[in-house]
């Protein structure tokens, strides 16, 4: 039987990960997941794409929410209060206008530091009403696009074998960087197919294939390119017929629970894939 091996929230966008045996999922996908973004100046948001440094800065939120602390490799830890009184400031994702709130010079001065260019933190407002595309509508918070990025361990292997192929080294899933990890299927890809899922009590709705960028080439032990891999090999067998390869699958959220290291993962409704 199908089931959930690892689940992995992401608190700043672009940051390292937070595993967790056991997640609140909201709406916008596991709790505090993409709540925070680094920006430049003029708003726009970073990411690993040009800012592969983002991958050393580990985050840990507090239960509530209310504090967010920051570690990174030979810098002082950071703890900050979290601040979602402030005024909102227009912030940029990929070229659609968001609102996000300052979370202060102090935070905006560490990550100016570790990154080596002029960047401020910004938190997702309470009130952010975003509506996420694909299949499935639903919504994220500073999220690529929707709630939840699922891949399968058979997926990963799939492809560790082909790399192998080439005297590739295997790839570990965190290049990956999903929220939700399944093992149990037999077929790779599964994902593509799984429509409509049941984990534990939450509900979740097939979006979109993840089409994948940049960010793959990203060592996320290191922060430094290692290219041109798995981009060059998922184009081999991954290329989506939007352009571009896909691999692992976006998900929008049905119904909100708990969601815990070890639940089945139950698939109530089969597609064809859009691959």
């Amino acid at each position: 039987m199908a089931s959930v091996v690892e689940l992995t929230y992401y608190p700043v966008k672009g940051c390292a990960g937070t595993s967790a045996r056991e997640a609140l999922l909201t709406p916008a996908g596991l709790a505090h997941d993409r709540s925070f973004m680094v920006v430049s100046e003029e708003g726009v948001g970073r990411t690993q794409r040009r800012d592969p440094g983002l991958a050393l800065v580990r985050p840990t939120v507090s239960t509530g929410g209310g504090r967010l602390t920051l570690h990174a490799p030979e810098f002082e830890t950071l703890d900050l209060r979290v601040d979602t009184a402030a005024a909102r400031r227009k912030v940029d994702l990929f070229g659609t206008v968001h609102q996000g709130i300052d979370q202060g010079d102090t935070a905006a001065d560490w990550f100016t530091e570790v990154l080596g260019v002029p960047s401020r933190l910004v938190r997702v407002p309470p009130e952010h009403d975003r509506v996420t595309d694909g299949r499935t509508p639903g919504t994220s918070a500073y999220a690529d696009s929707c709630a939840l990025h699922v891949v399968s361990r058979a997926t990963l292997a799939l492809l560790n074998r082909k790399l192998a192929e080439r005297g590739v080294p295997p790839l570990p899933m965190n290049r990956f960087r999903p929220n939700i990890v399944v093992d149990g299927w037999d077929e790779p890809h599964t994902e593509d197919r799984a429509h409509r899922i049941r984990i534990g009590d939450t509900e979740l709705g097939y979006a979109k294939l993840a089409i994948r960028c940049a960010v793959t080439m990203v060592e996320q032990g290191t922060g430094a390119k290692a290219g041109p891999e798995p981009l060059r090999t998922l184009a081999d067998y991954r290329r989506a017929a939007e352009g571009g390869v896909a691999y692992g699958t976006k998900y929008a959220v049905l119904r909100t629970g708990t969601l815990s290291v070890g639940d089945a993962v139950n698939v109530t409704s089969w597609g064809e894939s859009e691959l």
